[in-house]
C-alpha cells in the first residue's frame, strides 16, 4: 500500500467497524512500489493492493499476476459509470480492478492573483500564449514547470498530443509503440518549444512541490499538474483560492474533448490467501460510503463511485467532476497508458533530453522509436 498512511489507516479502521474484516497493511513508499511491483507480484504479495487503471492494470493481468474480480463487480456494478467499467477490464473482458479515487490534470492558478491582475481563462492556444506573454511582462513566471522528478512533464506531452493529434492517436501511440518517429509526434515537440520561454528557471532541478509553491506564493501564474498533487499544497483557507481551466484547444477538430484523469484503485493478486475476505474488502472499497470516508481527509481527489455527497467537496473537487463529465475521452497518464518497461526507462529521460535540447527533436524521436520497436518486439 503506497503512502499517504493517515487517510487509509482511518479507512481500514472503518472497514473493521463496517465489515468485521481486519486488514493487515504493508506500507511501501509510492515510487519504490511502482519500481518494484513486478518483483512484488511474483513473490508473496498481499491479497489486495493499490494500483492504477489502464495499461498499467492490463499489463499485469496479461502476465497472469492478477486474480479477476468479476464476483466483486456482480455486487458493485451499479455504483459505476460505463466509462469506469471500461477502465476496470483486462483485454480478456474480465474485471481486474476496483476504481477508488481519481483526479484531473488541468492548468491550475491562484484565483486571487488572477482577479488582481484581471486575467481571463484562455480556451485556445493563441490565447494561452498571449496570457503567458502578459504574465511575463507583469514580472511573473508565466508557467510553473518543474521536472526533477521526471514524470510531471509527461502530463504536458499527453495534453499536447491529444489536442494536436486526437485521443485515438495518443492511445494507439502509447499502446502500440510504433509511431514515435512520425510527423505527428514531431509536431507535439515543436508545439511544446513555444512554451519553454515561459517556464520556471532551472526547471529540471526543481521538484513539483517547488513549482506548486511558486503558484501558491503568487510568483507564477499557471501550472499544468494533477489535482492529486496541487490539492496537497493549496490546503485550509488556501483551498478556495485554487482555480483551473482545461488545457487549451490547438486543433479545432479535437477541441478540448479529452481529459487526463488518472484512476487509482485496488486489485487482487493471483493467488490470494483469503479469497473470500479479499472479495468482501473490494466490495466495500467499491462503495460511495468507503470513498467518501477516505475523502474526508483528502481534498486532492474525487470519488469514482456514484452516490457520493458532492456538497462535501471543495470547489476545486466539484469543478473537477464537471470537467471530467464534459470530456468525451479520459486518458490515464503517460506512465499508466503505456508499458511500464517503456514509460520510465525510455520516455522519461527522452523528454528531459528534449527540455535540455529542444533543437534535437529529430534525433530524440528517432531514438524513442528504435527503443519502442525493440521493447514491443522482444516482449510481445
Amino acid at each position: 500500500m503506497p503512502q499517504p498512511k493517515g487517510a487509509y489507516q482511518s479507512l481500514f479502521t472503518q472497514v473493521k467497524h463496517d465489515t468485521g474484516l481486519s486488514v493487515d497493511v504493508n506500507w511501501v513508499d509510492h515510487n519504490t512500489f511502482q519500481q518494484n511491483i513486478s518483483t512484488y507480484l511474483q513473490g508473496n504479495p498481499q491479497d489486495v493492493f493499490n494500483w492504477f487503471a489502464g495499461e498499467r492494470m492490463q499489463f499485469f493481468a496479461g502476465q497472469n499476476l492478477l486474480h479477476d474480480v468479476d464476483d466483486v463487480w456482480a455486487s458493485i456494478g451499479g455504483n459505476y459509470t460505463d466509462a469506469m467499467k471500461a477502465q476496470s477490464k483486462g483485454s480478456d473482458g474480465h474485471y481486474y480492478f476496483v476504481p477508488f479515487d481519481y483526479y484531473p490534470w488541468a492548468v491550475y492558478y491562484s484565483k486571487s492573483l488572477w482577479k488582481a491582475k484581471g486575467y481571463a481563462e484562455p480556451t485556445t492556444w493563441d490565447e494561452f500564449i498571449a496570457l503567458a506573454k502578459k504574465m511575463k511582462t507583469d514580472g511573473l513566471i508565466p508557467i510553473a514547470f518543474t521536472d526533477k522528478d521526471g514524470w510531471p512533464a509527461m502530463g504536458t506531452f499527453d495534453y499536447l498530443n491529444m489536442r494536436i493529434n486526437g485521443f485515438d492517436f495518443h492511445i494507439n501511440l502509447m499502446r502500440n509503440g510504433d509511431q514515435w518517429n512520425s510527423p505527428q509526434v514531431k509536431a507535439v515537440f515543436d508545439q511544446w518549444t513555444q512554451l519553454l520561454p515561459y517556464y520556471s528557471p532551472g526547471a529540471l532541478g526543481l521538484t513539483w512541490q517547488e513549482g506548486a509553491q511558486q503558484l501558491l506564493n503568487q510568483q507564477a501564474g499557471m501550472m499544468v499538474l494533477g489535482l492529486d498533487q496541487i490539492g496537497t499544497i493549496f490546503t485550509g483557507p488556501k483551498a478556495a483560492d485554487l482555480g483551473f481551466f482545461a488545457f487549451p484547444e490547438i486543433n479545432p477538430q479535437f477541441g478540448q474533448d479529452s481529459v487526463e484523469a488518472p484512476i487509482d484503485g485496488f486489485m487482487m493478486s493471483a493467488s490470494p490467501k483469503n479469497h473470500t475476505g479479499a472479495v468482501k474488502l473490494l466490495e466495500y472499497l467499491g462503495t460511495a460510503k468507503a470513498q467518501q470516508f477516505w475523502l474526508g481527509s483528502n481534498p486532492a481527489d474525487i470519488a469514482t463511485a456514484n452516490g457520493v455527497d458532492a456538497a462535501k467537496y471543495t470547489q476545486a473537487q466539484a469543478d473537477s467532476v464537471t470537467l471530467i463529465q464534459k470530456a468525451s475521452h479520459i486518458s490515464q497518464f503517460m506512465d499508466r497508458d503505456t508499458r511500464p518497461d517503456f514509460a520510465d526507462p525510455v520516455l522519461l529521460p527522452a523528454i528531459q533530453q528534449f527540455l535540455n535540447n529542444p533543437g534535437d527533436v529529430a534525433s530524440i524521436t528517432s531514438s524513442i522509436d528504435k527503443q519502442a520497436k525493440s521493447i514491443w518486439a522482444s516482449n510481445g
